[in-house]
């Protein structure tokens, strides 16, 4: 069975790319399961996708916790814990990375057990080709497998992106098949795995979590087309906090990361951050050149607010 876990931030994809990879492996004749993990839908926040494709039916259920391959189209969510990049990891993990930075630094970076193999797209591509990242991580996905043909590969984008333009899919097949080639001197590389035994399978020691009220847990949404009065902040579980003795007022770094508008620069010229429609992605603490916006959890700032400190 292989077992592929595909990792991105809202907006790049990765749900389209574990759709078409799903399409692509049920052409070629295996059984298929593919899925998205995500919270509360917003562009910019951590969100993974897996697949998983066998020769016999799959019992398997769940999130991948031993994948044979990581694909992390967005290098910034590899330091972030949460996001569980590097979770079940071993040397049997290929990590297939799109970033400008060569494979032997990532190796050394993350002491990474098995190979990494660097997506070369991100060295060239401008804001206009960024659309196309998911469909580009499907192809060469599908290349580094080896089992997928190009005119698989080719009928599941048609059939996924089928209520698209056909413009826009044929550029999605472009990049796509140029990153499937892409692959060629590493084709075969991620093999496929045996599956795991119900026998000895055991299963976790869940929590259960009681739910909310929906009059503490609905949405607060006054009317259609109103975003300045849905106040998106209200999901936030993390606070970025901008220490102005670090800061560089370099505004023009984390306001224009910053996937939301919600960074503002200030009279005084540092940046000022909507925390109304700020969602909690933590882009900004990544991107940060000095690292002077720090995450904190919002539990603690609602705590420090109540003492009557900055948060």
């Amino acid at each position: 069975m292989y077992r592929i876990r595909l990792h991105g931030r809202g907006g790049q994809g990765m749900k389209t790319a574990s759709r078409i990879l799903g399409t692509a492996f049920f052409i070629e004749g295996f059984e298929v399961q593919d899925a998205q993990r995500y919270g509360a839908e917003r562009r910019g926040a951590p969100i993974f996708a897996y697949v998983r494709a066998g020769r016999e039916p799959i019992n398997e259920r769940g999130v991948i916790n031993n994948p044979d391959l990581v694909v992390v189209a967005d290098d910034t969510l590899v330091p972030i814990p949460a996001a569980g990049v590097m979770q079940g990891i071993t040397e049997g993990t290929v990590l297939l990375i799109d970033s400008a930075i060569a494979p032997e630094e990532w190796q050394q970076r993350l002491n990474a057990p098995g190979p990494v193999i660097i997506l070369p797209a991100s060295q060239r591509r401008d804001a206009s080709e960024a659309a196309y990242l998911g469909t580009e991580c499907a192809g060469a996905t599908a290349g580094l497998i080896d089992i997928i043909s190009r005119s698989a590969l080719e009928e599941a984008i048609r059939q996924e992106l089928s209520l698209m333009s056909l413009k826009v899919v044929e550029e999605n097949l472009k990049f796509a098949l140029a990153a499937y080639d892409k692959m060629a001197d590493h084709a075969g590389i991620v093999s496929e795995q045996d599956g795991m035994p119900a026998r000895t399978y055991e299963p976790p020691n869940w929590i259960d979590v009681p739910t909310d009220d929906v009059s503490v847990s609905g949405p607060a949404i006054y009317s259609g087309a109103t975003s300045v009065k849905v106040r998106t902040g209200l999901w936030r579980v993390m606070r970025p906090v901008i220490d102005h003795e670090r800061c560089n007022r370099c505004t023009w770094v984390c306001g224009s990361f910053c996937p939301d508008g919600a960074i503002n620069v200030g009279e005084d010229g540092y940046p000022q951050i909507d925390l109304d429609h700020c969602k909690g992605c933590m882009i900004c603490v990544a991107q940060c050149p000095p690292h002077a916006i720090e995450a904190i959890a919002e539990k603690d700032a609602a705590a420090l607010e109540r003492e009557g400190e900055p948060a």
